[in-house]
């Protein structure tokens, strides 16, 4: 049986792109089940230092850590001050993320296409090849990766992001299949429109629409899904409730509209 109070209690979580919409809520679920947590930010340290105090009002540990995760130096000295400030982590989530242009691939600047998906695939695959001898050395370690439905209709307008969140897919089914020996888990969650910032910029982008309040009666359920949402199918991952599940992916969209 699980320990419902604290079932992550002796566990350290590092979630990229942690301080703010989809990647704080996760950090603070995280913790509610009892996780330390390192939350990595790129540019807003208030964001993240913010987060990082409503992690330590649960009762548990908390840094910030700059680094964009597309940028290898960055990532190095990242992992080497997580590793010794806090330790190894055994949860990773790859959750920092970037939006694209809504541009048809005729009209796509290459360089935005190359800028998306090294957020986006290349970056979790260089820090997945940092944090795996670490997350090694745990009897348990899960990582998820935060993907998009995205992936299940490839839009118009939407290749970058498209094309990067498949790319992720493909790097976290690779990696079920590596690390399984090792005990590591390995599993996506793909969230659908969500009330954040970028949430809220896209709908405005395509359809003018300034509260996504507006959207609650056409959505499932009667409401946008929130960041807890998709912290919630993170919490589920990580569980001991799911230690026979690894190359999984959940859609977190309410059954589709």
């Amino acid at each position: 049986m699980t320990d419902t109070g604290a079932p992550l209690a002796g566990r350290l979580a590092l979630v990229t792109g942690g301080s703010r919409g989809i990647g704080r809520g996760i950090c603070l679920g995280l913790a509610e089940d009892g996780a330390d947590v390192a939350v990595n930010y790129r540019r807003d340290a208030e964001a993240a230092e913010e987060a990082a105090a409503e992690i330590r009002a649960l009762g548990r540990r908390a840094e910030i850590f700059q680094a964009s995760v597309d940028d290898p130096e960055a990532v190095d000295a990242m992992v080497a001050r997580l590793e010794q400030s806090m330790g190894a982590p055994s949860i990773v989530v790859h959750n920092a993320g970037i939006a694209s242009r809504g541009h048809t691939v005729e009209e796509t600047d290459p360089a935005e296409l190359e800028r998306v998906m090294r957020v986006h695939a290349l970056g979790p695959h260089y820090l997945s090849k940092k944090l795996i001898p670490m997350m090694r050395r745990h009897d348990r370690a899960d990582m998820i990766m935060i993907s998009s439905v995205a992936t299940l209709n490839h839009s118009g307008r939407g290749g970058p992001y498209n094309m990067a969140k498949a790319a992720m897919e493909s790097l976290a089914l690779t990696l079920s299949k590596e690390l399984r020996s090792d005990g590591i888990r390995v599993n996506i969650v793909a969230p659908g429109l969500v009330e954040t910032e970028m949430g809220r910029r896209l709908m405005k982008a395509r359809s003018g629409v300034e509260d996504l309040r507006e959207l609650d009666a056409s959505m499932p359920f009667g409401r946008v899904c929130q960041p807890e949402d998709i912290a919630g199918a993170v919490r589920f991952f990580v569980s001991a409730n799911s230690s026979y599940v690894t190359g999984e992916k959940l859609n977190v969209h309410g059954g589709g509209r």
